[in-house]
Parts: structure tokens; C-alpha cells; sequence
């Protein structure tokens, strides 16, 4: 269920959650960046296209952080 207060929705990802996922565009900084339900997550170490098993390391209210597991 979705949590609303005052415009912020929770964050539709984990901290250690897993997901498989395409890599859709770069960040400023060279990370990877791909969406689950719309929320922003970078991913480290890849490239545009690739297709990814990630875990989720680090959850913020606008994006979140993940890494590379196969």
C-alpha cells in the first residue's frame, strides 16, 4: 500500500531487494540508470543496455542505489 503525506509517496524498492533490470540511460557521474515502477536507481559499472540482476544497497526518497549481482 502506498503511504501519502503531504506529496511523498514511499519508495517502491527495498534496501536488499532484487531485481533484474536494463540499464536505460547514464548518470552525470557514469553510473547506470534504471527505473522499477517509475523510481530512479543507480547502478554503478555498467552500460547502457546491459541487462542486470541488481540488489538494492541504498534507499532515499527520490532515487536509491544498487549494485550488481550476476
Amino acid at each position: 500500500m502506498e503511504e501519502r503525506r503531504f506529496g511523498i509517496s514511499t519508495p517502491p524498492v527495498e534496501e536488499g531487494a532484487e531485481y533484474d533490470v536494463k540499464i536505460d540511460s547514464l548518470g552525470r557521474k557514469g553510473d547506470g540508470i534504471t527505473h522499477i515502477e517509475g523510481f530512479v536507481v543507480f547502478v554503478p559499472g555498467v552500460s547502457v543496455g546491459d541487462e542486470v540482476k541488481i540488489r538494492i544497497t541504498r534507499v532515499g526518497q527520490r532515487f536509491a542505489f544498487a549494485e550488481v549481482i550476476s
